[in-house]
């Protein structure tokens, strides 16, 4: 399994608009933080963890082609902004129909494509508020062409296997319907949460690589600050750990040195072995 970092900054991103802070106008690539996001991907398939405001730009960067499934954290924008993007996974993994020229959606061509429906694992919740935020999503493409995404919507309530890999929710509070993830058994991830239940530290201890939501170091309502972020890592106790959803506070050489080790931040584009 490789696990790419897509985005690791909170919200609004860093740089943020407008600020000329010595984060904010860092030269080093490490400090700009896009929105929070992942690729995992295996040599049977791949899967996108959220669709951050960034992700067609990180898919050109990062040379991705394909998706097989999305999983979603939860439905805050700065985690579902760019979901229509989706649309083209559909395309890249459809089918050709040989068509009259003249049809609709051929556009001249002597085919069409048949976009292929791609599953998209969430909180029944988020999968209710998506239905709200994005009306036009369907299972199929419209007669015109393939303008929506197609999506298949199912439930995470219970343990599922995508790209050959045993996925599990993880109950945790951020003030709004979320859940990290435990992908076979060695990865944590939980990119947005206050307060991480015992039940999920249970489920989470000992893992190879823990992913976790660090702000600041200041404490935030919706969010991990710095020390009870390293207290729930020092529960868990992974092999590794890095942080991510960070603010423009500090740059990415003045978190290293406030941090344990074995402890990380991650930052934008970083590859890891599984």
């Amino acid at each position: 399994m490789t696990f790419r970092f897509l985005g690791t900054g909170t919200s609004v991103g860093v740089p943020q608009i407008g600020c000329d802070c010595h984060v904010c106008t860092s030269r080093d690539p490490r400090d700009r933080r896009n929105r929070c996001g992942a690729y995992v991907s295996t040599d049977s398939g791949a899967f996108l963890v959220d669709t951050p405001p960034e992700l067609r730009i990180a898919c050109l960067e990062y040379g991705i082609k394909r998706v097989d499934a999305v999983l979603l954290t939860h439905a805050h924008m700065d985690h579902i902004a760019d979901f229509d993007d989706i649309r083209r996974f559909n395309t890249i993994n459809g089918t050709r129909i040989p068509c009259d020229p003249g049809s609709p959606g051929a556009n001249g061509r002597t085919f069409r494509i048949e976009g292929k429906p791609l599953p998209c694992y969430a909180l029944p919740d988020t999968i209710d508020q998506m239905h709200h935020i994005f009306p036009y999503i369907s299972d199929r493409g419209g007669a015109m062409g393939l303008f929506r995404p197609q999506i298949v919507f199912r439930d995470n309530v219970e343990p599922f296997e995508v790209a050959g890999i045993r996925v599990e929710a993880l109950k945790v509070e951020h003030g709004f319907p979320c859940c990290g993830y435990l992908f076979d058994g060695a990865l944590g991830y939980i990119s947005d949460c206050h307060v991480i239940p015992d039940e999920t530290i249970e489920k989470l201890r000992g893992v190879d690589t823990m992913v976790l939501n660090c702000l600041r170091v200041r404490e935030h309502p919706t969010h991990l600050g710095r020390d009870r972020c390293l207290e729930y890592i020092r529960r868990i106790n992974p092999r590794r750990a890095y942080l991510v959803h960070m603010c423009h506070d500090f740059t990415h050489e003045e978190w290293l040195g406030m941090l344990p080790k074995g402890v990380e931040p991650a930052y934008d584009g970083l590859e890891l072995d599984i």
